[in-house]
C-alpha cells in the first residue's frame, strides 16, 4: 500500500495540485492538519482534500479559522489570514472544519498514528531531539506522522540509538525524492513537511509516501506555480509577507 501523507497545506492550491500530481498513484491519503490559514484558496483546497482523504486530523489553524478557538494567540499576520479565511469559507466547509477530529488518529494500517503537533499534545512543536524524546518513549505505534513545524524530516530510535532525520536532495528547483528505509525494531516520528508553506529554506511543496510493502518512507519535494499562489494572496488583500515568505521557504 502507498499512503500519501500531507500536512500544512495552508490553502495553497497551486502547491497542493502539484503535490497530488507528483504523488500519483497512491492508495490512501492521510491529512495531518492545517489545511487552511495563510493562503488565499481555502475553499478550493478543501474541495480537493475532502473527497480524497481517508483520515484527517485538525490543526491549530483549522480550529481558529473555523471559530473553534480564538485567534488572539496568533501573531498579527496569522490572525489577519485566519479572520479573512473565516469570512471566505462556505458554510459546508466551515462545518467540516469544525467537525474534523483531534489527534491522535489511527488509520486502518496497523502500527501507525497520525497527529498534527505531538501525540502528547496537538499544539506542541517537535523541533529537536529533546522534544521528540517523550513522544518516542510513549508512542503506542511504530510510526507517528506529525506536522505543525513545517520542517520535513523527523526522529528515529532503536534501543539506545537516536537519530534526527533530514532529507538530502540533489536539486533545489526540480522535483526530487529521498528514500528512508524502515529497519526492524525502530520507532519513528516522521514529518512529511509542509505542502503549502515550507520553513526549511526550500520553497518546493513537501510531502511523503509511506510504502508498506517496501517498508520505506519516500520524502518528496516538487516545484509549483509560485507566482500564481503569491498573486492570489496579494489580490485577496492578505498581508504581503504571506506571499513573500513562499519564495523564501521560511
Amino acid at each position: 500500500m502507498r499512503a500519501l501523507i500531507l500536512s500544512d497545506i495552508h490553502a495553497n492550491l497551486e502547491a497542493l495540485t502539484s503535490a497530488l500530481a507528483a504523488a500519483a498513484p497512491f492508495d490512501v491519503l492521510w491529512h495531518l492538519g492545517d489545511v487552511v490559514g495563510y493562503g488565499a484558496s481555502p475553499n478550493e483546497v478543501l474541495d480537493l482534500v475532502r473527497p480524497l482523504a481517508q483520515l484527517n486530523v485538525r490543526g491549530n489553524h483549522d480550529r481558529v479559522c473555523c471559530g473553534l478557538t480564538s485567534a488572539l494567540g496568533f501573531n498579527p499576520v496569522a490572525r489577519a489570514a485566519a479572520t479573512w479565511t473565516n469570512h471566505e469559507l462556505t458554510p459546508d466547509n466551515l462545518q467540516w472544519l469544525r467537525d474534523m477530529p483531534q489527534g491522535p488518529q489511527t488509520p486502518e494500517q496497523p502500527g501507525v498514528t497520525c497527529v498534527h503537533g505531538s501525540p502528547l499534545n496537538e499544539d506542541q512543536y517537535i523541533l529537536s531531539m529533546r522534544d521528540a524524546w517523550a513522544p518516542l518513549q510513549q508512542m503506542t505505534t511504530t510510526i507517528t506522522f506529525f506536522g505543525h513545524t513545517h520542517l520535513q524530516g523527523g526522529f528515529s530510535q532503536k534501543d539506545e540509538d537516536w537519530h534526527e532525520i533530514r532529507p538530502k536532495y540533489a536539486t533545489r528547483n526540480e522535483e526530487d525524492t529521498w528514500v528512508m528505509p524502515i529497519p526492524p525494531g525502530t520507532r519513528h516520528l516522521i514529518n512529511p513537511g509542509s505542502v503549502g508553506q515550507p520553513r526549511d529554506s526550500d520553497w518546493r511543496a513537501a510531502f511523503a509516501i509511506y510504502d508498506t510493502e517496501a517498508q520505506e518512507i519516500v520524502f518528496h519535494r516538487v516545484p509549483y506555480d509560485l507566482t500564481a499562489s503569491q498573486g492570489r494572496i496579494l489580490i485577496a488583500g492578505l498581508p504581503e509577507r504571506l506571499a513573500a515568505r513562499l519564495r523564501e521557504g521560511r
